[in-house]
């Protein structure tokens, strides 16, 4: 009687923790806006697992994010920014519709395909995004930073290295979800 009290009571403990993990991956990696996520991503040839992750870290999923810089929506796109990109699209350019789910993941996905081509490696273009192209430019021109003027051995914004540690621990889980 011991043994089946003992079995039930592991039983019901490993389903709680099970569910606690769950609920607690649900929390720090949403997994919301999916089909967006990857229909976008397989029309500018993306992982969807780098767009969930730049799209978790910016804003935590938060469509109506604003920074206190002024960028906006899922991708956290600065208006002068989607203002460019809109111009390389064609597009129309509505400040507040870098608010609305598609229309921010659209002008995103388009500026870190773009970001991706321009910098040899992912990592790199990944610092682009945060920091901007010109800073990343100049970095990979300084051999205090960059050995090979392609890869950065050392990022000088605490904001930046901070970001892609959490782009990475991101990418490491959406890359399991989105196979």
């Amino acid at each position: 009687m011991k043994a089946i009290y003992s079995v039930v009571i592991l039983s019901l403990v490993a389903i709680m923790l099970s569910f606690l993990i769950y609920c607690v991956n649900g929390y720090f990696y949403p997994m919301r806006y999916t089909s967006e996520i990857k229909e976008l991503s397989q029309k500018y040839d993306l992982e969807p697992s780098l767009v969930a992750s730049v799209v978790n870290v910016e804003s935590g999923y938060n469509p109506n994010r604003t920074s206190p810089k002024g960028a906006k929506g899922l991708m956290q796109i600065m208006p002068s920014t989607a203002e460019w990109l809109c111009e390389k699209l064609k597009l129309e350019y509505d400040e507040e519709k870098l608010y609305e789910v598609k229309y921010n993941l659209n002008l995103g996905c388009y500026y870190l395909k773009s970001l991706v081509n321009n910098f040899e490696d992912r990592s790199t273009a990944m610092c682009a995004y945060n920091a901007g192209p010109t800073n990343v430019r100049n970095w990979l021109k300084d051999s205090e930073y960059s050995q090979d003027g392609k890869t950065l051995k050392k990022v000088p914004f605490s904001e930046t290295q901070n970001y892609i540690v959490k782009l990475n621990k991101n990418l490491k889980y959406y890359s399991r979800k989105y196979k």
